[in-house]
């Protein structure tokens, strides 16, 4: 069967957006007012979903609701999240509820209603190819329209001057169960796909959840309270040497501005690299209120006496996995302090080991040989978020929540979404649509800083000359 192709504007586009998940659909809703700014985003789901399989029942997210799509770069903006409120006839009900951190379930329902509104946004269009043409100064990007099945329906072929990419993350499986997690029979899944299978995982005789972040803890509990006390047959192991609380003092979140930012940016590689393995607190602990719903389920059903039947097992890593005939898992664990090893057999097993960046290397392919890496073969990133490139192509790629390794851990951060998306279309235009702030936090992250935010009497005391005997 032959594709027709589907017709793109002769003049190139300004930007064209690669996947619509909250952090291009961020960069979307500010540049919807930009009339002058002609820029389409592409996505090849069907629809905006933003990890459906993780939409527990009073799970929260970890920011604030001011931490919206647009917010703090743009509190007038039609897109904030009061205004989807009042749109619903919701103000006044969350008025009285006193929420800071709304439910998972309710950003997810507040950025359908983003995407659902936002023109420009194309769903079921699949990105194939990027390319620089230097004839034409511009990219060349392909890609294929999918019809309702997820079957091609026609092939397109735009231009433009400028590029974003959002294309998100995708589940992390380690290798020891990457085999069974294809494999039918025994349950084996990432907590990507928990509510979709949690009632096969629920009808499990034991269940063994894998991971010790926000997503395993959340899990672990959802499946506790749906057991019956006394027989819940649940364990719960982690890597981390504890079920450890994520860092949320109000001098430990600054790490999330701005200001933070641009000093991990300027630190050397080996710096940065040591630095976003050491601060896996900061992001990948659990929220301190589900760790209290946990001990407070876990307390509760000691009340008739005895413990419940749960283990929970930190400092464990599975070193190997295999299946036992049809019904079992059986996990082979070391135990780090200890240098020890086990045996657990499991009905079900649930992956909260979570996510990677995903690979850009089949969409960049084409870039490839302008594109400038670091010493570890990772694309070179500026402080605006552009791929740094070889000077002879004369347009910018920018990245959205692919710069863990350049800008720290703010990269996933969704509070850090609206900046960034005005950071970049302020250097798009080059105009400053979004006046942004030069300082954010209260703590001076370098030395070099010390002396520029010191009010101007302190700095002209500290520049007078001791004199003996004064």
């Amino acid at each position: 069967m032959t594709i027709p192709p589907r017709q793109e504007p002769a003049s190139p586009r300004d930007l064209v957006g690669i996947g619509i998940g909250p952090c291009n659909l961020s960069l979307a809703a500010l540049a919807h007012p930009l009339a002058e700014l002609d820029a389409v985003f592409y996505e090849q789901r069907p629809g905006f979903d933003w990890h459906p399989g993780l939409l527990i029942d009073g799970a929260t997210i970890q920011v604030p609701f001011l931490a919206d799509l647009v917010t703090l770069a743009d509190p007038t903006s039609r897109w904030t999240f009061l205004n989807y409120l009042r749109t619903r006839a919701r103000l006044f009900p969350f008025y009285f509820s006193e929420r800071f951190h709304i439910e998972r379930a309710e950003y997810d329902a507040y950025c359908r209603w983003v995407a659902q509104s936002l023109p420009g946004l194309h769903f079921r269009h699949q990105v194939d190819a990027v390319r620089w043409n230097p004839e034409r100064d511009v990219f060349e990007v392909d890609f294929t329209q999918l019809d309702a099945d997820g079957e091609a329906e026609a092939l397109g072929r735009t231009y433009t001057r400028n590029i974003v990419l959002g294309v998100g993350t995708v589940p992390y499986v380690p290798d020891p169960l990457r085999p069974l997690v294809d494999m039918p029979g025994v349950p084996v899944l990432h907590a990507a796909d928990y509510l979709a299978h949690r009632e096969t995982v629920l009808a499990a005789e034991h269940v063994t959840v894998v991971g010790s972040g926000q997503s395993g803890a959340e899990i672990f509990l959802d499946l506790l309270r749906r057991r019956p006390s006394g027989r819940e047959k649940l364990h719960w192991i982690g890597r981390t040497e504890a079920f450890a609380p994520m860092e949320y003092s109000k001098l430990g979140l600054e790490h999330f501005t701005p200001d933070y930012t641009r000093y991990f940016h300027a630190l050397a590689e080996p710096v940065r690299d040591r630095l976003v393995a050491a601060q896996w607190q900061l992001h990948k602990g659990i929220d301190a209120g589900t760790l209290a719903a946990i001990h407070d389920e876990l307390y509760r059903r000691t009340l008739d006496g005895g413990w419940p039947d749960a283990v929970l097992t930190p400092g464990v890593s599975v070193r190997t996995a295999g299946r036992i005939a049809t019904t079992k898992v059986e996990l082979h664990l070391d135990h780090l302090q200890q240098d020890s090893r086990s045996r657990l057999t499991t009905g079900a097993v649930v992956l909260a080991t979570g996510y990677r960046e995903r690979p850009l290397g089949r969409i960049l392919a084409g870039l490839d040989p302008y594109l400038r890496r670091d010493s570890s073969e990772r694309p070179r990133i500026d402080e605006g978020f552009r791929l740094v490139l070889d000077p002879s192509v004369t347009g910018s790629v920018y990245v959205q929540n692919a710069e863990l390794h350049t800008h720290g851990v703010g990269a996933p951060d969704l509070g850090l979404a609206a900046w960034r998306s005005a950071t970049i279309l302020n250097t798009l235009t080059a105009k400053d649509p979004y006046p942004l702030p030069v300082r954010t936090a209260f703590t001076t992250f370098g030395l070099d800083e010390v002396q520029s935010r010191m009010p101007q009497a302190r700095q002209a005391q500290r520049l007078v000359p001791l004199v003996e005997g004064s």
